[in-house]
């Protein structure tokens, strides 16, 4: 069997008790580590954490496993429990599908664990999660590559009065150019984009694009942390979110559409 478990968002203890006992029955663990982060991926005993809490050794598996070296994981499962730990949700901001569909067509048995995602976390903020047009993603702008394919996304939501929900890039274990020339891997350090760059990026944008979908005085909300202790979510125009220190990753962003009363009541809470 192959267990694919969503671990939540914030710490070690956010997994379920469905999903830890799984994990302490898996004769292998491996949990995906590149396109998230619990709070614990950020402090140096973090994955020890994990493994006396599961009373198992895990395996990083990074981009490349995941990608190239995905069949070894599967053809493991296919004489013991092997567990694939996700942060978030299996199918929430990335999906996993890739990995279900390769074990089903090796005749491996699939049992996904599901858990809180920033797709549904997002709600802390009094947005209605029904009310939520089709999510972005942010990539980081280079001197070269300022891709904007996310701006029709987001005019398409404007236009339909409902609020869009910004994942913002993270930056693992990526190849620097010069080491890729050379046939030598070399990585890039960890960069995870901030709600301020994101909102430089966006403005940009509309700047280049003149198409009056968002400006300096779009409501956003700002989010960092989320599902951890320390967790910011702060209100405000794009304007405003700018001087705002979101502090330690992850962050994310929410562009604010037609709001009801009642989301408008649970957003002051929030408003700087």
């Amino acid at each position: 069997m192959l267990y694919i478990i969503g671990l939540g968002l914030g710490d070690d203890k956010d997994i379920t008790l469905k999903g830890l006992e799984a994990v302490k029955k898996c004769s292998k663990v491996y949990m995906e580590a590149y396109t998230s982060l619990l709070s614990f991926g950020l402090s140096p005993n973090g994955l020890s954490n994990l493994e006396n809490l599961y009373g198992r050794s895990i395996t990083l598996a990074d981009r490349e496993m995941v990608e190239e070296k995905a069949d070894e994981i599967l053809n493991e499962a296919k004489a013991s429990d092997v567990a694939f730990l996700v942060v978030g949700d299996p199918f929430g901001a990335t999906t996993h599908t890739d990995i279900v569909v390769r074990a089903k067509k090796l005749g491996v048995d699939v049992k996904v664990i599901h858990n809180a995602s920033v797709m549904n976390a997002v709600g802390v903020c009094g947005l209605q999660l029904y009310h939520y047009g089709e999510t972005v993603s942010i990539p980081f702008f280079t001197e070269t590559w300022r891709p904007d394919s996310f701006y029709e996304k987001i005019r398409e939501n404007r236009k339909l009065g409902l609020h869009t929900l910004c994942l913002l890039d993270i930056r693992v274990k990526e190849p620097t150019i010069e080491s890729l020339c050379r046939g030598k891997k070399q990585y890039e350090p960890p960069r995870f984009m901030t709600v301020n760059t994101a909102i430089e990026q966006l403005l940009e944008v509309e700047e280049a694009r003149g198409e009056f979908v968002y400006g300096e005085n779009t409501i956003c909300v700002g989010f960092a942390r989320l599902g951890s202790e320390d967790q910011k979510v702060v209100a405000g125009s794009m304007k405003q979110l700018l001087t705002v220190d979101f502090g330690a990753p992850l962050h994310c962003l929410v562009i604010v559409g037609k709001t009801h009363p009642v989301e408008e009541e649970m957003l002051e809470f929030y408003g700087l």
